[in-house]
């Protein structure tokens, strides 16, 4: 890794442009003899790579005394800071640290060098990573910027010529600050892919002057809290040591630093899964090597607020694990995703019950087994053996939603009680962004529950046509609005289709949109005329209240007579795509006022269509833009609606794809799209008979014979049976015309039985002792569905048997 890539400007012109630094990277191997010497340390410490490379590190690093056990710097001496010699015990140093010192030299005088020394574990030659940086460049640098002196831009280039390259940037987590492991394997892939340095800008961050928390309290040792630049001029003074209070100030204020930091980066979403990852990885690795997540399962499921404290049978989900470990080291241990109810006698259950963090400074080999051992099926000693242990709960309102385990490798100091103290104030920051996110996924799920419960379920296949509907909520109104669609079937074969949208968005307009939507379906199950329906619909809008606003468009389509019977209360007009040459146009019918303002009079419009044709309702959600013209969304529905599809779902994608590309649109979008197939006329039988008893035998041969020319002799005797209660009570009510009788065969079989006696027929409560009243009572057990209507003319009473195999096209009477 290097920032000294050759240019063909000069090192200070190149660096001002840039804005970067440069920096010396030297890598020392287990005898102290330097293993790698990058250009950046040629320029800095004025020393070629072929006299460096193989010589010892004290003669070359300005880093003297600065690493005995455990990495705590040492204190300055008379001769810190000055010369070219280095402890020869460099490969002993058990965690990062760092530190300042001054360099003399012959052309450019006494320069300032800071310096962060990392060690290597693994089983290569190199034990560890010295980098240093001139602070009059830094100073430099960052000013010219307008930071603070000791704020850095990372920049990593990976050496292809360096021969341990690859086992070097398998360990970029352990040896650079603040980079996880999926960072680091994204930068070495660009490296190893491209074959040459590549520099990769992340994020301004404040460089550790302690990369371990993990502070000793060792009188007369200090450390350094960043570069100390003296005026122009003056000679830099020598730091005097500093007393145990100083070593837990900088500790402190390392701490507060990381938790503001990890304030400022988690909840940027109320996605709970995403917020769990980013609380999880804030942690990996400037506070611990290891961190998994636990979350309750019913917060997880949005369920709501948990009730009690959990138990041995309460279940937790593993969101997330975060390490710095070797990608995948730990899926089988520990998978992401498992479901587990943790046992009684464990440290994480102490956490989840009492609610406070439980820290274990060693987990020893006895302890480890004795963990692993309340856990069935489930070896977790290679994960915490010789490790430490901290778990600290996530809480909201004193309740406990979920638990964080956290873990620091052999070599690292173990987590203490400030180390508790700060987990603690992460998990509570965590654990309200996590309660915030857990209200808003309960929300979400109760709105969609509503939302979803208020949509109807349509049958894709009505008797003459075929249905394909799509709803999409609103990007920033959640799953709940005031749009809706349905289709109903109507006697006679006939199917009614509606749009509507009632304005305004959330829980209010749902309500009112699912007071109207049951208002429409009762009162075109009476067969009302389009027009009458919506009237009546304005006048109950008026009376539920004022600010009951809403566009409707109710169409009713008779597949045998061919036409379409369409009023518009305010609403967006159709569109028709005609089967004969693929042509889309916006049918022209009169608009009339919203439903609920009242005093305007609505019109019903007939319009003559093919089979074939395509009518596609929809809400203005889809075609109004903000800025922009409603003509301009009408035009690119028409082309996008005329556009050939497979089937219809594909047509309704194609509409929403052409019309809302980025899935950003703010209002909630209705979409219905019905293909007129019609009923060919071989597929319809009608009669009139007589008032006449005798017209109840010839009834029950007409009927026969008809489903025997379509070749369904399993229907006979259910429908001879039935037609011939019909057609007697018909004899009996009617009055003077005729009585009609029509068989219709699609995916069920149709009889028809009118007369005019506006009176609907009633299913009576016949006792064993009535000669009457048993007609409707057979018709009821032996149809899959029956029902009466009145119409202009009288009544019309129906019923519908299911199919017993696929018919095949017949002759016709008519």
């Amino acid at each position: 890794m290097d920032l000294g890539v050759p240019s063909q400007r000069t090192p200070q012109q190149r660096d001002a442009s840039a804005g970067r630094v440069p920096l010396a990277v030297v890598v020392v191997d287990v005898h102290g003899l330097v293993s790698h010497w990058s250009t950046g340390a040629r320029k800095l410490f004025g020393v070629a790579r072929q006299d460096a490379v193989g010589c010892p590190a004290g003669e070359l690093l300005p880093v003297a005394g600065a690493l005995p056990e455990h990495g705590v710097p040492a204190p300055d001496g008379p001769d810190a800071g000055s010369g070219r010699d280095l402890d020869g015990s460099l490969g002993t140093a058990a965690y990062p640290t760092a530190g300042r010192a001054r360099l003399d030299e012959p052309d450019r005088g006494r320069i300032e060098v800071l310096w962060w020394a990392y060690p290597l574990v693994g089983p290569g030659p190199e034990r560890l990573l010295v980098l240093a940086a001139d602070t009059a460049q830094l100073r430099g640098s960052e000013q010219g910027k307008g930071r603070n002196a000791e704020t850095v831009a990372p920049a990593f280039a990976l050496h292809t010529d360096f021969p341990g390259y690859r086992e070097l940037s398998g360990r970029l987590p352990e040896i650079l600050p603040s980079m996880s492991v999926h960072e680091a394997t994204r930068i070495v892939s660009q490296v190893l892919e491209l074959g040459y340095p590549v520099l990769d800008f992340s994020r301004h961050d404040r460089i550790p002057v302690t990369p371990d928390w993990g502070v000793p309290q060792r009188t007369g040792h200090r450390i350094s809290d960043g570069p100390q630049h003296p005026a122009e001029g003056q000679p830099v003074p020598r730091a005097a040591p500093r007393p145990e209070l100083d070593l837990e100030y900088a500790a402190v204020r390392e701490r507060l630093e990381f938790l503001n930091e990890v304030s400022g980066r988690i909840g940027t979403s109320l996605d709970l899964e995403r917020t769990i990852r980013e609380v999880t990885s804030a942690a990996v690795p400037r506070f611990t090597d290891f961190a998994g997540t636990h979350l309750r399962a019913a917060v997880l499921a949005g369920e709501g607020f948990p009730d009690g404290p959990p138990d041995v049978t309460t279940i937790w989900h593993r969101v997330w694990v975060e390490h710095n470990d070797e990608p995948g080291r730990w899926d089988d241990t520990v998978p992401v995703g498992e479901s587990i109810a943790f046992p009684e006698h464990t440290p994480f259950f102490q956490c989840m019950v009492t609610g406070e963090p439980v820290i274990v400074p060693y987990v020893s080999e006895e302890l480890s087994s004795r963990i692993s051992g309340e856990f069935e099926k489930r070896d977790l000693r290679p994960l915490i053996t010789h490790r430490s242990l901290l778990i600290v709960p996530l809480k909201a309102r004193d309740v406990v939603l979920g638990f964080m385990v956290l873990m620091r490798r052999p070599g690292r100091e173990p987590f203490d009680d400030m180390d508790r103290t700060t987990g603690a104030e992460l998990a509570a920051r965590a654990g309200l962004v996590l309660d915030n996110a857990r209200m808003y996924t309960y929300q979400e799920n109760v709105a969609e529950t509503l939302q979803d419960s208020m949509l109807p379920q349509i049958d894709p296949r009505m008797a003459g046509c075929d249905i394909a509907t799509r709803y999409l909520p609103g990007a920033r109104l959640g799953r709940v609005g005031g749009d809706w669609f349905d289709s109903v079937k109507l006697p006679g074969s006939r199917t009614a289709l509606v749009v509507g949208d009632v304005m305004g968005h959330g829980l209010n307009s749902a309500a009112m949109m699912g007071q109207l939507r049951t208002a429409v379906l009762t009162m075109a199950t009476m067969e009302m005329p389009p027009a009458q329906l919506l009237r009546n619909l304005d006048d109950l809008a008026q009376r539920l209240g004022e600010q009951y606003l809403a566009t409707c468009l109710y169409a009713v389509y008779d597949p045998i007579r061919s036409e379409l019977q369409i009023a518009n209360a305010g609403h967006i007009p159709p569109v028709l795509v005609r089967a004969e040459d693929g042509r889309a146009e916006l049918l022209d019918l009169p608009t009339g006022a919203p439903i609920g303002v009242g005093g305007v009079a609505f019109a019903t419009a007939t319009v003559r269509v093919r089979p074939g044709d395509r009518l596609v309702l929809c809400t203005d959600g889809l075609v109004e833009v903000r800025g922009q013209d409603i003509g301009a969304g009408l035009a690119a529905l028409c082309a996008s609606a005329a556009h050939p599809a497979a089937s219809m779902d594909d047509a309704c994608d194609t509409i929403i794809r052409a019309l809302n590309p980025s899935g950003g649109r703010k209002d909630d979008v209705a979409l219905l799209m019905a293909r007129l197939n019609g009923i060919p006329d071989g597929d319809v039988a009608e009669w009139q008979l007589a008032l006449d008893p005798r017209e109840v035998a010839r009834a029950r041969r007409l009927v026969r014979g008809m489903l025997l020319d379509w070749e369904l002799p399993d229907a006979v005797e259910a429908a001879e049976l039935m037609v011939s209660e019909l057609v007697t009570n018909a004899v009996k009510h009617g009055r003077t015309h005729h009585i009609g009788l029509r068989l219709v065969r699609t995916g069920a079989l149709l009889c028809e039985v009118s007369d005019d006696e506006p009176a609907p027929a009633a299913l009576l409560d016949a006792t064993a002792h009535d000669e009457f009243g048993r007609g409707l009572v057979v018709v009821s057990s032996l149809a899959r569905e029956w029902g009466t209507s009145t119409t202009a003319r009288g009544k019309t009473v129906w019923f519908e048997l299911a199919l017993p195999r696929v018919p095949r096209p017949g002759s016709n009477v008519r």
